[in-house]
């Protein structure tokens, strides 16, 4: 029995850009992560949660459980959902260590104080 192969693929091709240099990979921006989380970290993470027995979806601080090479495990006090709809029964989301969507606690933009200044009467 003869195998077909996709038509313009030959065994051992490589893949070559538009300038015919070889890439290894074709990202929109590096891997690398960001931050370099460590177990016990405070961190935020965009997710949908409970506040005030509403769901929302906004940045939620919870706290960095387990690492690995890929992903990075956060646990939160209250409850959290998945993007379909589910509440997660442990509580813990699990992100892509260079993920947009978590950061270390307190590196959000905060709003600035209002400060009156007294205009002196001269």
């Amino acid at each position: 029995m003869k195998t077909t192969r996709p038509t313009g693929s030959a065994p051992g091709s490589v893949k070559r850009s538009a300038r015919g240099s070889t890439a290894a990979y074709a990202f929109m921006r590096s891997p690398t992560a960001a931050y370099a989380f460590e177990v016990g970290d405070n961190v935020e993470a965009f997710c949908d949660h409970e506040k005030s027995s509403e769901r929302v979806r906004g940045w939620l601080k919870g706290i960095v459980v387990q690492i690995d090479n890929k992903m990075v495990a956060v646990q939160f006090r209250s409850n959290v959902f998945l993007t379909d709809g589910w509440m997660v029964p442990d509580r813990i989301l699990w992100f892509p260590t260079n993920s947009d969507q978590i950061r270390p606690a307190g590196t959000g933009k905060k709003t600035p104080l209002i400060v009156k200044k007294d205009i002196p009467d001269y």
